[in-house]
């Protein structure tokens, strides 16, 4: 089991200064298969309740330029992405640890993903609301997409906190109350990966994302450039199970080495 503290130790890096693409090239060089994500959101409906916890189906994107390809400069490819979560990582209480848990959570709905990192203001909250959007963060669509073309099955835990600003209470919410649930929700997602390390992986099915076949238009390998790009990228393209190969990822070096701190535990 890896685990990836995405902004740093001690919470120093803004969302928009994420470095996505070198942190799932880091989970594709441990060998990780599947990647169960926990991050901090708003709830836009009124039954996701503070300390709720949401496994979502779907994003809707609201972010501003963000990098989330490993593609490009030469190198082609367009991965499908109609349905962005892989269900056997996240779409039950056993798989993602929360069989035993007190909280009450909820499966399905809609992640939308902010810029930050301000929040939103209170016509972009009322509208995500009328649109039938469920949760607001601000991290996780990139993760998703990028490990999407590196074949890694992914799905979001998504800890509630608080009620985004549409909520008439809103503005009584603390920094304080905020931080206490956030912690709170550490406790539970701790403890979901305790119980999921106990029981390990024996007799699981590869992921599913791994038999997905995308759309795609690449060159051959004859165009595909730079041999060192082509070493740095193996851990990616290296693959002979999966119905389709990434033609190419950008090389280790471009990613401007690891946005944040691995931990590996057996």
């Amino acid at each position: 089991m890896a685990f990836l503290a995405r902004h740093g130790v001690g919470h120093r890096l803004l969302p928009s200064e994420l470095n996505f693409r070198a942190n799932i090239y880091g989970f594709k060089v441990l060998g990780v298969e599947r990647i169960l994500s926990a991050s901090a959101v708003g709830s836009l409906k009124e039954e996701y309740q503070p300390l709720d916890i949401v496994v979502p189906d779907q994003f809707f994107d609201r972010t501003e330029g963000r990098i989330s390809t490993f593609f490009g400069r030469g190198i082609v490819a367009h991965v499908a992405f109609a349905h962005p979560f892989c269900g056997d990582a996240g779409g039950d209480r056993r798989r993602c640890g929360c069989r035993r848990s007190a909280r009450t959570v909820h499966r399905g709905g809609t992640y939308v993903n902010m810029e930050g990192p301000q929040f939103s203001t209170l016509a972009e909250s009322k509208l995500y609301r009328s649109w039938g959007m469920d949760v607001i963060g601000m991290t996780n669509l990139q993760e998703a997409k990028l490990a999407r073309e590196a074949e890694i099955c992914y799905a979001t835990l998504a800890l509630v906190t608080d009620y985004d600003c549409w909520h008439p209470d809103h503005d009584s919410v603390t920094v304080d109350l905020i931080v206490a649930n956030l912690m709170q929700n550490a406790v539970t997602r701790a403890a979901g990966d305790r119980r999921r390390r106990r029981r390990g992986s024996s007799g699981r099915e590869p992921a599913p994302a791994r038999t997905r076949s995308p759309r795609r238009s690449s060159p051959g390998p004859e165009h595909i450039p730079a041999s060192d790009e082509r070493a740095s990228s193996a851990p990616i393209i290296g693959q002979s199970t999966c119905q389709y190969r990434l033609a190419a990822a950008l090389a280790y070096q471009r990613c401007y080495g690891f946005a944040s701190r691995f931990s590996v535990q057996p």
